[in-house]
Order: structure tokens, then sequence, then C-alpha cells
């Protein structure tokens, strides 16, 4: 899979089984370009169906993809360029394609709680939607697999979209962009690992809730990691030249996991957030990622040598999580050195302007059942798992509201909210503007709270990234009218 292009590759250029091509322009907002007839070429095509993907030196996993890839390669789009899409089912159960981060008609979203349009089980649907905002976007299943870790976000079926901006100024020399995941999921009895951020009051709370409740449910575990579907070093390797400014786009692909990723020898300067520019871009020695978020940062290459990008976590490290960086004309073993631990700050890349005055404030507050030994573990929303037969929340279009995540548990939950993207307000205490995001990490007992300004009408989700948790009921669906 290719990984990287420069600033002098031709956008279109982006290698897709089926073809990729755009229609005429129609900016976002004007009525929706017709349809066009069923036998024109579409400029989109993702086919779902098997895929034999070779990750690791004599491993190979068998998956289900888009395009015979696992992931597919990057797809560049123009922003308020319309395009036509055709989706090819090959599999023998219907599948959801869900566009992550962008602001789409709810028929095709891709999402059934909103009532979108579901692909047949070998069957094909084709239909138009206009990709915006610009940015660093998303494309991947959003099928519930319960117990089924075959399906949903455990599977090959994602992958990077990226909204080329109307103008953009191209400051850096070189475009690289990485997609993490985890392979070979297996249910496991231990919990999601300890956050080192956590409060001794935190973690006091925990263990007195702990003595009044059922055993912790199952959790998943991974054998392989990877990075682009390759494990580390065993992928080709980012190529870089001394003196280059190199802008990686980074998305955490995983279906649970929220993870770090450090480039040894080097320092990010974050510059955007799930693909919005950031007020103050900001330097940071590692990157922190809920499960689906992603990240634009760019790296200036000003020490040669080969060195990895990769988690500051050994074990996950050891099984694949990482890729080479290696300058022109260095060789030799990559070298990793293990960055200091620092608690991740949205706040550090906004401003400090005040926000207007929403007309509703909402409080969401996230809770756990446990599952007990064998079991699973349930999620609530002010006390409700999600139910499909129960009235959608009514919201405004156009109409400013704030939402408060207020988390009950000590898991830590990367919330997404579809169709919309929204500011943070409020992160742990520490208030702050100007930061636009599609899914934030949140983590145990904190809350944080954003403003949103719903863009279109109709059913709109909300539900934690972690797919065993939207599964068992993190999830919860507003209605938007004019």
């Amino acid at each position: 899979m290719k990984n990287k292009t420069t600033r002098r590759d031709f956008f279109y250029g982006a290698a897709l089984t089926g073809g990729l091509a755009l229609a005429a322009c129609n900016r976002a907002g004007a009525p929706p370009a017709p349809a066009p007839a069923d036998n024109a070429p579409a400029d989109l095509t993702l086919r779902i169906g098997p895929v034999l993907a070779d990750i690791a030196k004599d491993h190979t996993i068998s998956t289900t993809g888009y395009n015979g890839q696992a992931p597919i390669a990057p797809i560049r789009l123009h922003e308020g360029v319309p395009v036509t899409v055709d989706l090819f089912n090959d599999t023998d159960v219907p599948e959801f394609v869900h566009w992550h981060g962008l602001i789409v008609p709810a028929d095709v979203d891709g999402a059934p709680e909103e009532k979108s349009l579901s692909v047949p089980a070998r069957g094909h649907i084709r239909y138009r939607l206009t990709p915006q905002p610009s940015g660093l976007r998303f494309v991947h299943s959003h099928v519930m697999s319960m117990s089924d870790t075959n399906r949903g976000t455990y599977t090959g079926q994602f992958g990077i979209v990226y909204i080329e901006p109307k103008n953009n100024p191209g400051q850096y020399d070189q475009e690289v962009f990485l997609a993490t995941h985890e392979w070979e999921p297996f249910f496991t009895t231990a919990e999601e690992m300890e956050d080192p951020d956590v409060t001794p009051a935190e973690k006091a709370r925990k263990e007195e809730e702990d003595k009044h409740s059922a055993p912790n449910g199952w959790e998943i575990g991974y054998q392989r990691f990877t990075i682009n579907g390759k494990a580390l070093g065993y992928g080709e390797p980012v190529r870089v030249k001394e003196g280059q400014r190199v802008l990686f786009h980074i998305l955490n692909g995983s279906a649970t996991e929220n993870i770090e990723l450090a480039l040894s020898g080097h320092q990010f300067q974050v510059v955007a957030l799930d693909g919005n520019p950031v007020p103050h871009p900001q330097m940071v020695d590692v990157l922190e990622f809920g499960t689906a978020e992603r990240i634009s940062a760019i790296v200036e290459m000003k020490n040669p040598g080969v060195w990895v990008l990769g988690t500051p976590h050994d074990d996950d490290r050891r099984d694949g999580m990482g890729i080479v960086v290696e300058y022109a004309g260095r060789k030799g073993d990559p070298k990793w050195i293990k960055p200091q631990h620092k608690a991740w700050d949205y706040t550090i890349f906004g401003g400090n302007n005040s926000a207007p005055e929403p007309v509703e404030t909402i409080t969401l507050s996230f809770g756990k059942i446990n599952g007990g030994k064998g079991g699973f573990n349930h999620w609530t929303i002010n006390g409700k798992t999600f139910d499909e037969n129960a009235q959608p929340r009514a919201l405004g279009k156009g109409k400013r509201y704030r939402l408060i995540f207020d988390n009950h548990t000590d898991d830590s939950h990367p919330v997404h909210l579809h169709r919309n993207s929204f500011e943070l307000i409020d992160v742990y205490g520490k208030p702050t503007s100007g930061v636009m995001k599609d899914v934030v990490l949140l983590k145990g007992y904190r809350k944080i709270a954003v403003d949103f300004v719903p863009a279109m009408e109709g059913l709109t989700l909300f539900h934690c990234h972690q797919q065993l948790h939207m599964d068992y009921g993190f999830k919860t669906l507003f209605n938007v009218t004019a």
C-alpha cells in the first residue's frame, strides 16, 4: 500500500480499484446534483469482499476489506465536489459503509440507527454525496458486531479519506498517510490498561465501586498490530530526506484500542485534529489517539538516521505497532528511544475566547453495568442502554447546543457525533475554544463540554467508538428538524 505522496503528485492519481474521477463542481450547500444514469460510470467504487492480507513475514490474515485491500489506499476527494458512489457487497451479510467525519445526509451516512441505506448481501447500491468539510476523514464499516469479531471495525473495512481543501498553502514537502489497526482479536478477562494519569481519588473510587458490583465482563485483546496493514519491520519504510518538512496524517483505525505514537529523535507539530486546523499548533513528543481520532502533524527531518515511529508500549511495538522512518542514504537497524510520559491535553491547541450561550445544555452521563464472569458489560447513557424504539431527542437545525459528557466509569471513552463537528468548550475543568472535532477521548471519571450547531436535518447518532461499547448499549439518537 502506498503510504506517501508529495505535493507534486496530482491528487487524482490515488490508485483505487474501480477508479476515481470526480464529477462537475457543485459547492457545499448548493442543491444536490442529479444522480447519474445507472449505466454511467461511478466516480468512486467500493467493493466489500474477502481479503488475504500479508501483515508480517509468513503471517497472512483472512479478513474483509474494500477493493481487495485492508486497509484501502487513501481516498482523496475535493471539498464541495459531488461524487457518485457505487457500493458492491460480495459477502453473504448486509453491510453499512460510514463516511466518518463528513457532513452528509443521514440516508448515506452508513449508520443503521439513522435508517441509512444498507448494502444488501451480494448486492449493490449507488448514491451521490458531496465531500465536506475538508481535511482528514475516514471510511469504515458500521455494522453491529456483538460477539462476532469477524465483523465491523474488527475487519479490514476501513481507510483514510482525505478531502482536499479549496485553499491549501502546501507548507510541507511530503505527505505521509498512516492508519493503525489491530488483528486477531480475542476475548479476555483482563481490564483496560490503567491510565497513567489517573488520580489517587479516582483510583480509590474505582476500588470502592468494585466492592459492590459484579466482576468485569469480557474485554478484547489482540495478537497482531500494524500500520498501513504491515507489522513493524515488514512493510516499506517511510523514506524521507534531511531538511524536509513532512506532514503526517495519522488515523487510529482500531475497533477498541486507544493508542499513543512517538517518532524517536523527533517532535510533532500538531496542526489539525480530526481533520480540522487547530487555532494554535503545538510541539509534542507523543501523540495520543482515541479510537477513530485523527491527527495531522508536521515533523522537521533534521536528525538523520533510521528510526521507529511506534507505540511507547513495548509489548505492542514488539507485536507490530510501528513503522520505520528512513533518511536517504542511511541504513541499519532502526533505533527506538522511549519518550517521557506527559498527559495529553487538548486545550493547548485551543484559544481563550468565550463561547456563545447555547439554547440548551444537555448532560450525557455514561455508566457501566459489569457483565460478570463469562458475560458482556453493558453501557448506559443517563441510566439507559440504547433502545431503538425510544423517541430520539429533538434538536433544531442551526441552533447552538452544549453537550456535557460526564463519565461515571473508569474506562476511557472515545465518543463520536455523526454528521457534525463539535467545539471543545471545557476539558476536565479547563476552558478552551476553537478546537473542532468529531471524536473526543474522555478519560475515566472526568467531564468534557462541547458545543455544536446541527448542520443538517435528520437522525444523528452519538456513540462510543469502541465497538464493544457501542454494540452493548453506548449510543443515543438525536433528531434534527428545521
